[in-house]
């Protein structure tokens, strides 16, 4: 018999909505077959002879079975979930299993991308495989690279199906691992970055919107590229035809290129990584964007506040920062960071200008995110109408009963 694990009276509401995860102080027990052949056992999470990283079946106190997971006592979460099925049925052929789950993720993303777009192909928990990230990039000469991020044990331990799977439906030009999130640490694990077969170039160029972009997909942010914003940038692009717009927090500059595509008149993205700032430049170059973009290495809080004290307006303000907070602990302070430069973004802004304000903090809510807006705008003395509440491309589907799949806020504003 695979491991039973049971929980605590009442802890199973969050799992049948769908919740992902099993936290260590929901369990009540844990029956298991001890080792030493003396038959079955039952004992606490502490004390109980189950391996970390083995596939366990999960049921709520009354007996009621909820699903089956992998364990993990290295970690806080210490059941992920992987299937509503008992576990001897998703073992049988976990070849199959994950295939079916791979290509049930690339059917879904077909849906909204043509086969030569860059998109999430998998996202963690959302798509039904805890801890897995995998970012697709078609460059322009049309191969086909995947980004993989093993975040979690209950990922890891299917590490040969997932990779056999991902090449079997893909067919892609080169694999390159990014497991090297410092969250690997929790879940005791080692960090890795390496190529998973054949090496190939680290940077190449992606198409985003008709605008050209590169990417580092061996040193770039976590995976290399931001793709959660790309429709929000091309709906921004609609809106600067003709207008002076300044791109904050800029990372790549693909906001900003996003507006130049569509008909800015003046751009200027601002970061304060001179390695960011660098890239960006070779994008401006790489689109002939030089005579109407420019990339400015600085601090955003300090800009703001010179552009204010000189008198700069702009018709266009892009906030795109990243996030302020990774913990409900600093959510206060988080607030006050979002809240100044959204105030000073409002005032630097033309009579009817258009302020593009994001956040990618889960744990800055929507309450705490509008409710900021507001608050600047009160202390800005200016109004504001919210035209459009925008989130993440359908690439980072949101998973009913886990809200940390729905974390980017991206609001559309006009500033009167």
């Amino acid at each position: 018999m695979f491991p039973r694990v049971f929980l605590n009276a009442k802890e199973e509401v969050e799992l049948q909505q769908g919740f992902p995860w099993v936290f260590d102080n929901e369990i009540s027990a844990v029956k298991f077959e001890a080792k030493d052949g003396s038959g079955v056992k039952q004992a606490s999470l502490a004390d109980c002879d189950v391996a970390d990283g083995s596939v366990v079946e999960v049921f709520a106190k009354g007996g009621a079975f909820l699903g089956t997971g992998v364990i993990n006592r290295a970690s806080k979460i210490t059941v992920r979930m992987i299937g509503r099925d008992y576990a001897d049925k998703i073992m049988a052929d976990t070849e199959e299993y994950y295939l079916k789950k791979i290509q049930d993720a690339y059917d879904l993303r077909k849906l909204h991308f043509s086969m030569h777009d860059s998109y999430r192909l998998v996202y963690g928990e959302a798509d039904f495989i805890p801890g897995l990230i995998v970012e697709r990039y078609c460059d322009i000469k049309k191969n086909v690279y995947l980004v993989v991020q093993f975040l979690s044990l209950s990922c890891e331990v299917f590490r040969k199906e997932i990779l056999n799977a991902l090449r079997k439906v893909i067919k892609p030009y080169g694999v390159y691992e990014r497991s090297d999130a410092s969250v690997r640490e929790k879940e005791g694990l080692r960090e890795a970055a390496c190529w998973l077969g054949e090496v190939r170039d680290e940077v190449i160029t992606i198409r985003e919107n008709d605008v050209l972009l590169e990417v580092d997909i061996a040193h770039g942010q976590k995976t290399g590229y931001f793709l959660d914003q790309k429709l929000n940038r091309r709906r921004v692009a609609e809106l600067c035809k003709g207008k002076r717009v300044l791109d904050t927090f800029t990372h790549t500059g693909a906001f900003g290129l996003n507006a130049v595509a569509g008909g800015a008149k003046d751009v200027t993205s601002i970061d304060v990584s001179e390695e960011a700032v660098a890239m960006v430049n070779r994008n401006i170059a790489l689109n002939k964007a030089e005579h109407k973009m420019k990339a400015v290495c600085a601090d955003v809080f300090d800009v703001l506040k010179e552009y204010e004290k000189s008198g700069e307006k702009f018709d266009v303000i892009i906030l795109d920062p990243p996030a302020f907070t990774k913990s409900a602990r600093n959510i206060e302070k988080a607030y006050g960071g979002y809240k100044e430069i959204n105030l000073r973004a409002m005032r630097l802004l033309n009579p009817n200008g258009i302020l593009v304000t994001c956040s990618c903090s889960y744990f800055f809510d929507a309450e705490h995110f509008y409710g900021m807006v507001m608050n600047a705008a009160c202390d800005s003395k200016k109004r504001v109408q919210i035209l459009e509440k925008r989130g993440a491309a359908p690439d980072h589907p949101v998973l009913l009963g886990y809200p940390k799949s729905e974390y980017l806020k991206c609001a559309i504003c006009r500033v009167v």
